[in-house]
């Protein structure tokens, strides 16, 4: 028996306790309705996007996402009113992987059956920030924003945690890939190259601010994981990951450390360890 039949059970088991978390009941069934079958996708199999939705770096790219999303006072208001990340956290991380797992891999019917649902939670999520100001979730401004955050932590947690890096060219492509999903979702013309991406959130910025809810949120996500003891070392190696990648002007508002000599020894490696460890787990022998 060789090294590699000799740990396939440990991949075996870790690969479905990773799968119960993010995929949730029925994983195989899940993923046959997706890849199996038949029909056109939204993208062909050479696209950048599948590359990187399919990459362990996610798990790092997708708390990335969520700590740079509370930035916006209006976006993080209708977090902390409408959504059950405290009770069910799991069950929104479901809800997201299925949404990106659809419109990344699956048929075309599966993809717009994904968008309408989430078009359709958006129309009822409404009110009022703790400032007075209205906010929706279909708001195209605040679609915006949620976008351009997903898009730049999972583009950033790619480059630094992917199998392989992206060039320029795939990084432009990337970018647009994830334009068509945004356009579909009520997005005015979202960007479709990492240089307008990067004006987006120079745009952002006057808008942007730490709130009492966005630290609360960042405390729960990154101290408070609704994990068993043996599986908070490895979340904590993803969270320091995810930390480390956000810019310095999103650690202080949200009270997060900004210790960059600290990061590079310890963090990043740590990080490649773990992402390469899901990545190992989560791809079948032979």
């Amino acid at each position: 028996m060789n090294e590699t039949t000799a740990l396939e059970p440990v991949r075996r088991w870790l690969a479905d306790r990773i799968r119960e978390r993010v995929v949730g009941e029925a994983p195989d069934a899940k993923a046959a309705a997706l890849f199996d079958a038949p029909g056109p996708r939204w993208f062909d199999d050479d696209r950048v996007i599948r590359r990187v939705h399919a990459d362990a770096s996610m798990f790092v790219g997708g708390l990335r996402a969520l700590l740079l999303q509370s930035m916006h006072p209006l976006a993080m208001a209708g977090v902390a009113q409408h959504s059950d990340y405290r009770t069910d956290p799991w069950g929104r991380l479901q809800r997201t992987a299925d949404f990106l797992a659809a419109t990344t891999f699956g048929p075309v019917d599966v993809a717009d059956a994904a968008i309408a649902r989430v078009r359709m939670v958006h129309q009822r999520v409404r009110g009022r920030a703790s400032d007075g100001r209205p906010y929706s979730a279909g708001d195209p401004h605040l679609l915006r924003w949620v976008h351009i955050c997903e898009v730049d932590s999972f583009l950033a947690a790619y480059q630094r945690y992917g199998a392989s890096p992206l060039t320029e060219a795939e990084a432009d492509e990337y970018v647009a890939d994830m334009a068509v999903v945004a356009s579909a979702l009520g997005v005015n013309h979202p960007p479709v190259t990492v240089r307008q991406l990067r004006q987006e959130f120079r745009e952002f910025r006057p808008e942007l601010q730490g709130s009492r809810e966005a630290r609360e949120a960042a405390r729960f996500l990154l101290l408070e994981p609704p994990l068993p003891l043996p599986a908070r070392p490895a979340y904590g190696l993803l969270a320091a990951s995810a930390v480390a990648l956000l810019p310095a002007w999103v650690r202080w508002p949200l009270r997060l450390p900004y210790l960059p000599v600290s990061e590079a020894v310890a963090v990043r490696p740590a990080g490649a360890a773990v992402t390469g460890l899901i990545r190992w787990a989560l791809t079948p022998v032979g």
